[in-house]
């Protein structure tokens, strides 16, 4: 007779990736609100809507990619408190999103070079450790097991 042994529980390193995860859902979340919130201010609005206006385009670009990045790593989390088999993959690609997020604040936003940087060394840092995790784990491969 067979014994039916559950998944191990998402516990130990793998709560790294997941607070990672999460936090970058609330940061995304809170840029989303931040661009929304000119549609609502009357002063904002019209200095961004007027005819002379350069920063509608990079500002719903801007707002495009939050919206992304924040329903991205909403299912990405849904995904990984499942157990899907499917987060492995899609962690990883969300991971190399980030570093791509990041070179692009690095190259175009304007911010301070320190904060930059600090973004684009944590984004890189995380791919680096991350990504072999997430294909070579025995624990990973045991753990996400759920259709």
């Amino acid at each position: 007779m067979a014994v039916f042994s559950p998944a191990p529980r998402i516990n130990g390193w793998l709560i790294l990736p997941l607070a990672w995860l999460i936090v970058t859902l609330l940061s995304s979340a809170l840029m989303t609100a931040m661009y929304l919130r000119i549609v609502f201010m009357p002063v904002l609005r019209h200095l961004m809507f007027s005819d002379t206006s350069a920063l509608v385009l990079p500002w719903l670009l801007s707002l495009a990619t939050a919206l992304l990045v924040c329903l991205y790593s909403a299912w990405v989390t849904w995904i990984f408190c499942r157990r899907s088999r499917r987060l492995p993959r899609h962690y990883i690609i969300w991971t190399l999103l980030s570093v791509l997020l990041a070179l692009k604040t690095f190259a175009f936003t304007p911010v301070t070079d320190g904060m930059a940087m600090r973004t684009l060394l944590i984004a890189l840092l995380a791919a680096v450790l991350l990504v072999p995790y997430f294909k070579r784990s025995k624990r990973v491969k045991a753990t996400f097991i759920a259709p």
